[in-house]
């Protein structure tokens, strides 16, 4: 490969993914390699938008997110706009998270209260 084309394999070690984690970006409509013969062959716009999506997947982004950022780096370029969204998308998704975790400490305490109550019945039934 030329040092601006990547096997399906290079990309895989390079972004610690397996192959078949990349043809799903491929049938998303992220990736959309060269081909030479049954090969994948991809371009730098190909990397950048993997890397952007497995950046968008840790972050716990929904694929349709995802998409939404990629493709807003294949317009007119205006990086203003670009930021903008992305901000927006970031603060939807913190926004979702904390209510996540309030939900979770909602929960944590019920459980805790219902651990209490098992045994103070459980102590009672002893004495």
């Amino acid at each position: 490969m030329s040092p601006s084309t990547w096997t399906i394999s290079e990309l895989a070690r390079e972004f610690d993914v397996t192959p078949r984690t990349i043809r799903f970006y491929e049938d998303q409509g992220i990736v959309s390699p060269a081909r030479e013969g049954r090969n994948r062959i991809f371009g730098p716009r190909d990397r950048t938008r993997l890397k952007l999506a497995l950046r968008g997947k840790r972050l716990g982004l929904q694929l349709s997110e995802i998409l939404t950022l990629i493709d807003m780096y294949d317009g007119p370029g205006d990086t203003e706009v670009q930021l903008r969204q992305y901000l927006a998308v970031l603060a939807q998704h913190r926004a979702t998270l904390e209510q996540q975790r309030r939900d979770i400490e909602d929960t944590l305490q019920e459980i805790a209260m219902q651990e209490r109550q098992c045994r103070e019945l459980l102590a009672q039934q002893r004495a």
